[in-house]
């Protein structure tokens, strides 16, 4: 207990899946909490969740494609808690299409959150971190902003530009020794929402069963992650126990990137 005690932290996409437990995590583990997302009912069941535990969080509808609604958000944290410490740019979509299928709004709006997306919260959130003395941002990218995946051309151009993003702050960030943090991580097939739904979706028909074992033939380990392996790692990004990491990747996959 308390590894982030007294940080505030923003955590985007928190309606569920990854950025359900990493908002969870964090707030166990001592910061304040600004719960954001675009489905209300999901992000006030995270809140709610962070509460009953003995938490300390506050809900806000965002769409981070907007830079507007960023300035809006981090103004309601800083009039609340004074602060922003630590920032988790997770939001985004996956559009799981080939390349041929893929039209330039798909394309577009793929990209205006998973990866515009980002860009504004790094932007804004170290503008905000600066005025007291740092933090650290936690970028989340995908085994897929690493390798090439079929039918994900989107997702992996936006995925691999959120990994270079990462890249070219934390070397800025450096030169203006401005106290910012910056790092990306990388998950691999985690049993989120989306991917049982996927498995659902595709296991129609009695063949969820076979659906669900090329999911896990993904990982080396044989099983799906969970989200909560994602927010230990984050947790420990958000923290000051990795006070000299900047720049870098932290691969949580089970090995799947090693062996492909």
């Amino acid at each position: 207990m308390g590894r982030v005690d007294g940080k505030v932290a923003l955590v985007t996409g928190a309606a569920s899946g990854l950025g359900r437990a990493t908002a969870l995590r964090l707030a166990e583990e001592g910061a304040r909490v600004m719960v954001t997302d675009w489905e209300d009912r999901g992000g006030a069941e995270t809140l709610a969740l962070i509460e009953e535990a003995g938490g300390e969080a506050r809900y806000r509808h965002q769409d981070v494609s907007s830079e507007e609604a960023w300035q809006q958000t981090l103004a309601e944290i800083i009039a609340t808690w004074g602060r922003l410490d630590v920032l988790v740019n997770n939001a985004a979509v996956i559009i799981a299409k080939s390349i041929r299928d893929t039209s330039l709004e798909d394309w577009r709006w793929q990209n205006s959150i998973a990866l515009d997306g980002v860009f504004l919260g790094v932007k804004h959130g170290s503008a905000a971190m600066e005025k007291t003395g740092g933090g650290s941002i936690i970028n989340i990218s995908s085994v897929a902003g690493i390798l090439g995946l079929d039918k994900s051309a989107a997702y992996c151009a936006a995925k691999g530009g959120v990994r270079l993003l990462t890249k070219a702050a934390a070397a800025e960030f450096a030169r203006l020794k401005n106290g910012v943090r910056v790092n990306s991580v990388h998950p691999g097939v985690i049993r989120t929402p989306g991917v049982e739904g996927t498995i659902r979706k595709y296991g129609a028909g009695g063949k969820e069963d076979q659906v669900r074992a090329r999911f896990e033939g993904m990982s080396p380990l044989g099983r799906l992650g969970e989200p909560v392996d994602i927010a230990n790692g984050v947790l420990y990004l958000a923290s000051d126990e990795s006070n000299y990491m900047h720049g870098a990747e932290l691969v949580i996959d089970a090995g799947f990137s090693a062996v492909r």
